[in-house]
């Protein structure tokens, strides 16, 4: 087995304005993630064993790759599996413009059980944040975040803000910045805009 996540993804430097519309330096290449199955399979497991002592009942992954490795989790844990959908809001300015919403089909899934909201990689968090402010709008008990990796300490405080368990295989530095403080843009670097994490 792999011992780093990051040996599984492409990864480039520059100037990328991310779906939570921070600015950062480093963009993973995360569609081909699961391509890598069997590697990615003891990842999954790994984390699993982290969230089992929070007696989850239902995984809940924001589409789309956030959701294979839920669906994966899930599998480990021997319980449910849900999806939120990306849904960007066209009235919404500012960081965290896109909504994650459950189906209305799953909604009941997740009603009165115990939910851990699972992701790949997670920066800023806006598919994170998005899904949890759905499930907690619906009364769902939110008991636990898992990714494989967390770039820089958002999704830590976070979970810390919201009282919920953080379980993470890796964390590394990552530079993150609000546009109008982003020392790139202050340095004329062109920005490419990104649609994920």
């Amino acid at each position: 087995m792999k011992e780093n996540i990051l040996s599984l993804v492409e990864g480039r430097r520059g100037h990328f304005q991310l779906e939570s519309g921070h600015h950062g330096d480093l963009w993973l290449e995360l569609e081909a993630l699961c391509t890598h199955a069997r590697a990615i399979q003891p990842f999954a497991s790994q984390l699993a064993a982290k969230l089992w002592p929070h007696r989850v009942e239902v995984v809940c992954g924001p589409l789309v790759e956030g959701a294979f490795i839920a669906l994966l989790v899930s599998l480990e844990l021997g319980c449910a599996f849900v999806y939120a959908e990306r849904f960007g809001n066209t009235t919404r300015e500012g960081l965290y413009p896109v909504e994650y919403r459950l189906p209305k089909a799953l909604r009941e899934t997740v009603a009165g059980k115990r939910v851990a909201i699972v992701n790949d990689v997670i920066s800023a968090g806006s598919a994170v944040r998005g899904t949890f402010a759905d499930l907690q709008a619906i009364g769902v008990n939110v008991v636990a975040i898992g990714a494989l990796l967390a770039l820089g300490d958002s999704i830590s405080n976070f979970a810390a803000k919201h009282d919920v368990a953080l379980e993470l295989l890796q964390q590394m530095p990552h530079n993150l910045w609000v546009p109008s403080e982003c020392p790139l843009c202050g340095g004329g670097q062109p920005l490419e805009v990104m649609s994920a994490y």
